[in-house]
């Protein structure tokens, strides 16, 4: 069996990541927990909401599963879909927050409070890593959403900054999708984009991060549909 490739590097290219990397890390997670709950061995989800967060704050050279992933699994079975690394980071958030409130629940004598956090934990987490349904992740999603249309809501873009050169508002509608290089669902928007009859843009986030804080983008892919005067008439977010 050959092995596809690396287009992204896993701990460089912090803002994508191998869609299955946080699959393994919540079957650890899920596990692990598991373990804690069955055996009482609670001080497992002490160090596992360490690791968690030793991972967000230093990075996944630091995060053992992730390393575990990218050294040991992926050079075998090859790199799987690149997506935005933002809803599974969001997800390891909340991952922490539940299980250092089991941690502190056990440590004041409430068991049962401890031994049900734990419980979710591993359901949660068991869950995503066998169906992919992360609820942290569809949290994060759901909130980024209500952000674009609350907090930033993008009622018009400047033409020229995305290179449209003047006078050419009268040519019709414009496409514009903000993109990741390495992100498998951004080249698959690209590719349909490029073979449509739309005219359309790229914004590559990495190199414009001012115009993706600007627009609101908190996913990537997101396209907004522009007319031809820069209002905008319809927006996509991931």
């Amino acid at each position: 069996m050959t092995a596809r490739a690396r287009t992204a590097h896993p701990y460089r290219d912090i803002d994508v990541i191998d869609a299955r990397a946080p699959r393994f890390n919540q079957a650890t997670v899920g596990a692990v927990s598991l373990v804690a709950v069955l055996t009482g061995w609670w001080p497992l989800l002490a160090l596992l909401a360490a690791q968690l967060g030793i991972g967000l704050r230093f990075g996944r050279r630091y995060c053992l599963p992730c390393v575990a992933y990218f050294e040991l699994v992926q050079p075998r079975f090859g790199e799987g879909p690149i997506e935005d690394s933002r809803p599974p980071r969001f997800a390891n958030q909340v991952g922490i927050i539940v299980l250092s409130s089991a941690t502190v629940a056990h440590l004041v004598g409430l068991t049962a409070l401890g031994v049900g956090l734990g419980w979710l934990v591993a359901a949660l987490a068991l869950l995503a890593a066998i169906t992919g349904l992360c609820l942290g992740c569809e949290m994060y999603r759901i909130g980024a959403r209500l952000r674009g249309i609350r907090r930033r809501r993008i009622d018009h873009v400047e033409l020229a900054e995305l290179g449209q050169p003047q006078g050419s508002e009268g040519r019709g509608e414009l496409v514009v999708a903000f993109s990741h290089p390495l992100c498998t669902e951004c080249t698959s928007v690209i590719g349909e984009l490029a073979a449509g009859p739309l005219r359309w843009v790229s914004v590559d986030v990495r190199e414009r991060p001012d115009l993706a804080r600007k627009y609101g983008v908190a996913l990537v892919p997101t396209v907004f549909r522009v007319a031809s005067d820069g209002r905008v008439l319809q927006e996509v977010a991931g």
